[in-house]
């Protein structure tokens, strides 16, 4: 919508307007925890005073579901109908050394998705409200040119330990 006029979904989540955005957490000044975003106390030590931290703008895609219909409404709150829903994808990225983020993402072809992908921050439509204001919000998109490529075959995606199985003593 070129020339709409355009407000983010929500202050303090993400910096607006800005050709380089970033996802604005806090960082508990007790304990060090990153969150985003931020909350009344931190949830690790419970402390109430934070920090400002731009978080990076890049991650890796820890895991990742599929919308495939229109979720019911509220909470949802879409313009399109149950005909016009274009099925999408939400994931969790994690951002090196800070925190996850649990986030929509840009690509909802699960084929071209892979736990352990290069992602970064994008900004982009939500929905437009009566009086045409684009409204916008935070994404992650697939940094890669193969983003099916990007971390298929991983025996370690995303640099976590491989997952075990417990053992049953017999």
């Amino acid at each position: 919508m070129t020339g709409a006029r355009q407000v983010p979904v929500a202050e303090g989540l993400f910096t607006w307007p800005s050709q380089q955005p970033r996802l604005i957490g806090a960082q508990c000044t007790s304990c060090g925890l990153v969150g985003f975003p931020a909350g009344p106390s931190c949830q690790r030590c419970g402390g109430e005073k934070f920090t400002e931290k731009l978080l990076s703008d890049h991650g890796t895609l820890w895991t990742f579901t599929t919308q495939t219909f229109r979720p019911p409404s509220p909470p949802y709150d879409g313009t399109d109908t149950t005909d016009t829903f274009q099925p999408y994808a939400l994931g969790y990225v994690e951002l090196p050394g800070e925190v996850v983020v649990e986030a929509r993402l840009t690509e909802p072809d699960p084929a071209r998705l892979a736990i352990g992908q290069p992602m970064r921050l994008a900004i982009v439509p939500y929905t437009v409200t009566a009086d045409g204001t684009e409204v916008m919000t935070f994404a992650f998109t697939p940094a890669g040119d193969d983003p099916a490529a990007a971390g298929a075959g991983s025996a370690d995606p995303g640099g976590r330990p491989p997952q075990t199985h417990p053992v049953r003593e017999a």
